[in-house]
C-alpha cells in the first residue's frame, strides 16, 4: 500500500520524488532519482535492482519507454510489478501490473507520473495529481507535498475496504550537483504527512544556513545560533 509522485521541473530540470506508504522507512529506497539522469520509482512488489538498472540505462541514453520493455522481458514477475521512469526530456512512463493487487493505477502527465497500489480507489491519484497542479509555480518540494497531501485528502490507502494509516513519507529533490538539495523523511508518525510538511518546512529554514557551511567553512556559525537567529527574525 504505497503512493507516490514523480517529476521534473520544467522550469529548473530538477528531479523530485515523493512517496508515503503504510510500510515503515519509505525513505530508505533513495536510489530513484540522481542528479542531470531521471527518476525510477518503484514500488507494490519492489525489487531492489529495477531502480538502480532504470538509472543506470538512463544515464547511458536510453529512453523510459525501452527500459520498460527490458524490465518486462526480463522479469518473470512483471505482473507484480508498479514504477514510473522519467527522463531529461521530460519523457515519462509507468507501469501497473494486475497483480498489484485492489485498487491500484497510475496517471501520467507531460513531465510527471502519479501511481499507487492499496489504494481507496481511483481518486487516490486524482488527488495526486490535483495536488501536484495546484501550484504550478511552486517550488518543486513543494508540489510534491501538495500531491501527497491530495492523495491522502482523497482517501489514501485501503485494504479490503478499511482505511490505512500512512506511517512513512519521504521527499527527495535533486539539481545539478551530486546530493540532494531536499531529502526528509517520517517514520511511524500518527500524522505522517502532516509531520512531513513540518519538517520540511523546517528544513527550508535552514538551507542557506548548509550552503554557506559547505562554501565558507571557516566563516560557518554553529546551526544553534543561526536558528536562534531566524527564531528571533520570526518573533
Amino acid at each position: 500500500m504505497t503512493y507516490s509522485i514523480i517529476a521534473r521541473c520544467p522550469r529548473t530540470g530538477r528531479f523530485g520524488v515523493g512517496s508515503t506508504t503504510f510500510s515503515m522507512a519509505c525513505g530508505r529506497r533513495n536510489e530513484s532519482v540522481r542528479p542531470n539522469v531521471g527518476v525510477s520509482k518503484s514500488q507494490a512488489f519492489y525489487l531492489r535492482y529495477v531502480d538502480p538498472l532504470a538509472l543506470n540505462m538512463l544515464a547511458q541514453g536510453y529512453t523510459p519507454a525501452s527500459i520498460m520493455r527490458t524490465l518486462a522481458a526480463e522479469d518473470p514477475d512483471f505482473d507484480y510489478r508498479q514504477f514510473g521512469i522519467i527522463d531529461r526530456e521530460n519523457n515519462v512512463v509507468a507501469h501497473t501490473g494486475p497483480g498489484c493487487g485492489k485498487w491500484a493505477g497510475h496517471t501520467v502527465g507531460p513531465y510527471y507520473a502519479a501511481y499507487g497500489n492499496g489504494l481507496a480507489g481511483p481518486q487516490t491519484v486524482a488527488g495526486i495529481v490535483s495536488g501536484f497542479l495546484k501550484q504550478p509555480d511552486a517550488p518543486l518540494e513543494d508540489r510534491l507535498l501538495m500531491a501527497l497531501e491530495g492523495g491522502r485528502d482523497a482517501g489514501g490507502q485501503m485494504s479490503k475496504g478499511i482505511p490505512r494509516p500512512e506511517r512513512s513519507a519521504w521527499i527527495r529533490v535533486v539539481d545539478r550537483v551530486d546530493f540532494p538539495e531536499i531529502d526528509v523523511r517520517v517514520d511511524l508518525h500518527d500524522k505522517t504527512v502532516a509531520e512531513l510538511r513540518r519538517i520540511l518546512e523546517e528544513f527550508k529554514r535552514c538551507r542557506e544556513y548548509y550552503s554557506a557551511r559547505d562554501a565558507n567553512p571557516a566563516a560557518a556559525i554553529p546551526e544553534e545560533e543561526f536558528v536562534a537567529g531566524l527564531n528571533a527574525k520570526a518573533a
